[in-house]
């Protein structure tokens, strides 16, 4: 196998474009050039290099990525070349499809995102797909789920950080009279409460929540829901107050025990590489006294584990 003498960072997309086909040429591919370029490149670049690629050599550079890369590795890559809004949408419809069983996965995307990222995932989806979000939450789940999810992508919130003290209050009474108060639990009330409100109203109805009735409302949501409607509603609670804290803690349980998630370690770190990965890096330092880089690699192995590695930047 060949080793290739990278042109130094920054370059242009063409020059990027021809150094990948040089590395794909020959016996067998030049991974770590593939690695090496990619993995350094934001998702304007990216996009500008897949058009190069195509304009230059006649060809899609995500098939010849297909063809030259596998397992792990080429899964990891392939969700890379897209941009944020575009993985997402990738991320949902896989786990959306009939026969996957990763509805947890759709779940936790959908239910982490800001509003106006939900709006680029529609816009995505839609394109992508050629059918709207809603339908295909409409077909492929179910119950107090399929509710919360419509309801989550469909409802505009305020995304900034000023609270109503009023309405704060007014909700975690509600909150308690659906849930802790009665005998069985009043969803309704939940769902219009956790899709309606903003993440910093919603971080301030948990603070208002352990205030009055002296216990939290992540508690509550445990004792009064189960399943993936419980999942969503823990998802926007806990990323309502502090989603590094959030993915950090996903990320430990996809590398805790016998075996390692890596559908899990692939979509939470290169989905939020170019969003919040280093406070995402901080807070996993924070709660295990570990730093991510070394869990992941301790986990992973070969060109994959240099892939994620590079993604995660330095070891801090």
């Amino acid at each position: 196998m060949s080793t290739l003498t990278l042109p130094p960072v920054p370059t242009s997309p063409r020059d990027d474009a021809i150094q990948l086909y040089r590395a794909f040429k020959g016996m067998g591919c030049d991974t770590a050039a593939v690695i090496h370029i990619l993995s350094h490149r934001d998702a304007t670049q990216r996009s500008l290099i897949q058009h190069e690629y195509r304009t230059m050599y006649s060809e899609d550079l995500l098939k010849r990525l297909v063809s030259e890369l596998h397992g792990k590795l080429e899964t990891a890559i392939l969700l890379w070349m897209h941009d944020p809004a575009g993985r997402d949408a990738i991320v949902i419809r896989q786990a959306l499809l009939p026969d996957a069983t990763h509805l947890d996965a759709a779940t936790e995307v959908i239910c982490s995102r800001t509003p106006s990222q939900i709006q680029m995932i529609k816009h995505n989806y839609q394109s992508k797909f050629g059918v709207f979000l809603e339908q295909d939450i409409e077909r492929h789940t179910s119950g107090d789920h399929k509710k919360l999810l419509l309801a989550y992508v469909s409802t505009s919130r305020y995304e900034g950080f000023e609270v109503d003290r009023q309405m704060t209050l007014k909700d975690a009474k509600d909150l308690y009279k659906a849930g802790e108060k009665r005998w069985g639990t009043d969803e309704k009330t939940f769902i219009r409460i956790f899709s309606e409100r903003s993440r910093a109203q919603l971080a301030a109805i948990g603070t208002a929540y352990r205030d009055m009735y002296g216990s939290s409302l992540k508690k509550a949501v445990k004792r009064e829901t189960s399943g993936r409607f419980e999942h969503g509603l823990l998802t926007i609670l806990k990323c309502s107050e502090n989603p590094a804290k959030y993915f950090a803690k996903v990320l430990r349980k996809s590398m805790k025990g016998l075996g390692t998630d890596d559908g899990t370690l692939i979509r939470i770190i290169v989905t939020r590489t170019e969003i919040d990965m280093q406070y995402i890096k901080a807070e996993y330092l924070r709660q295990y006294k570990k730093t991510l880089n070394d869990a992941v690699h301790s986990e992973t192995s070969g060109h994959y584990r240099t892939f994620l590695l590079t993604l995660l930047g330095p070891n801090c």
